[in-house]
């Protein structure tokens, strides 16, 4: 898979390796999740299915964070997976943001859709 250039405010022409030195993190709006398993795929350390066919973010211990608006840290070795998650997903539900931050680097949220 070719390595995804990021276009948020500060990160402008940055590559997935360039943000891998950067904390960040990721969620998912289940309101606006479709199912169709792109993120699983790609990063099944990051992403599940619950019962309700909706994708989550699991959290390092492997548990699925349920509560809305929950956010995770993307490993490092894994910034690549989740950025392409969040580009190639058909409900635009998952939101990468600089850890801690509301500096959503991926996603509809850096691009106001």
């Amino acid at each position: 898979m070719a390595e995804r250039t990021v276009t948020g405010a500060d990160d402008v022409g940055r590559t997935a390796s360039e943000l891998s030195g950067i904390e960040l993190e990721v969620q998912v709006d289940q309101d606006a999740c479709t199912g169709d398993g792109l993120c699983v795929t790609y990063a099944p350390e990051v992403f599940e299915f619950d019962i309700d066919g909706l994708a989550y973010v699991k959290g390092p211990d492997g548990a699925l964070q349920q509560e809305p608006g929950a956010r995770v840290g993307v490993p490092c070795e894994l910034v690549t997976e989740v950025l392409n998650s969040a580009e190639g997903c058909p409900g635009d539900c998952i939101h990468i943001a600089r850890a801690g931050t509301d500096d959503w680097v991926a996603g509809p949220r850096r691009t106001g859709r």
